[in-house]
């Protein structure tokens, strides 16, 4: 008889989900590897899409993220992204627990984020400019400060200057000084790290504001018709992607290299090639660093193969 389906919630997955460990299950796995096909995406007619993302370990977990994308849901009053993660035995098949795809995806987007930080921010980075405060901006300081605990100073800027407030009263904590902000190129000028987190699809981050040593992330421009930064970000900066995936997919990656501002042979690195240590992550205090990431099924395994360890459950069926 199988064993009966575990179901984690937002909730249960968030309490297993800590960015401490988080950070460390994605660094072991972009080490290791695992199999991961292209993702699959269908048209629903007219009204929306499916996207399936699958990723396996042979003799260890398969992990299938279902995603619906429902643009009109807004006037239903309902959110137009929904997902899904569930994982099997990969040895035998058999279906271990369902979770919930949502908080997986955002935790493990923002631990992704800070991986790639603490090879390209600067040692002592103390502030964090948020650009975003939706549900990934949202995170972006508690990864952020899982890499670099001396972050002390979080600004957050959003079109919606309401959400921020809210974001930075939640964030507010003794020794933490957290804000808001209108003028997005004096908050650029002065941040340490600046991480992009919108659904931009125009240019917000202006190359001529990095000082040197800025680390900029960018997090939202997972399609072509997206971008959150100019070009001259990545004529300035020393370009590092998730996976090579960003070249063909992501629209700030595209438009700079349309621009000619961003030839794809100046690439420096993966985020699995930095973790191997094959390729080198900040030089010095100066250079100004980049990191394009669309998301890969290899992440959100790594994030449910932890919350599956973190349940007491019983090992791999023989």
């Amino acid at each position: 008889m199988s064993a009966a389906l575990r179901h984690f919630d937002a909730q249960a997955v968030r309490e297993r989900l800590p960015m401490a460990a988080l950070v460390q299950a994605l660094r072991e796995m972009f080490i290791s590897g695992c199999e991961v096909p292209p993702r699959h995406a269908h048209a629903l007619g007219n009204a929306g899409s499916v996207l399936l993302m699958p990723a396996w370990r042979p003799g260890g977990r398969l992990g299938v993220k279902t995603v619906t994308i429902f643009p009109g849901n807004g006037a239903l009053g309902l959110p137009g992204v929904h997902a899904v993660y569930t994982l099997f035995d990969a040895a035998t098949g058999l279906p271990l627990a369902q979770m919930d795809g949502s908080e997986l995806t955002a935790r493990r987007t923002a631990a992704a984020s800070a991986l790639a930080a603490s090879f390209l921010a600067r040692p002592g980075a103390r502030r964090l400019l948020v650009v975003g405060a939706g549900r990934v901006g949202a995170l972006m300081f508690e990864a952020m400060r899982a890499v670099h605990p001396g972050i002390d100073e979080v600004t957050i800027w959003s079109r919606k200057p309401e959400a921020a407030e809210m974001l930075a009263v939640q964030l507010q904590t003794p020794g933490v000084e957290a804000r808001t902000t209108s003028d997005l190129q004096a908050a650029v000028r002065r941040a340490d790290i600046v991480s992009c987190a919108t659904l931009a699809t125009a240019a917000l981050v202006q190359g001529a504001w990095l000082a040197p040593g800025t680390h900029l992330d960018l997090i939202g421009s997972f399609t072509p018709a997206m971008r959150e930064a100019d070009g001259v970000c990545f004529t300035r900066g020393r370009v590092f992607v998730d996976t090579p995936e960003a070249l063909a997919k992501s629209g700030d990656v595209l438009m700079a290299v349309a621009e000619g501002a961003f030839d794809t042979g100046a690439l420096q690195g993966t985020l699995a090639e930095l973790c191997r240590g094959e390729r080198g992550g900040r030089r010095d205090d100066q250079e100004i660093t980049v990191f394009k990431s669309v998301g890969t099924a290899l992440e959100d395994l790594a994030a449910a193969e932890l919350v599956w360890s973190g349940a007491d459950n019983a090992p791999l069926a023989a």
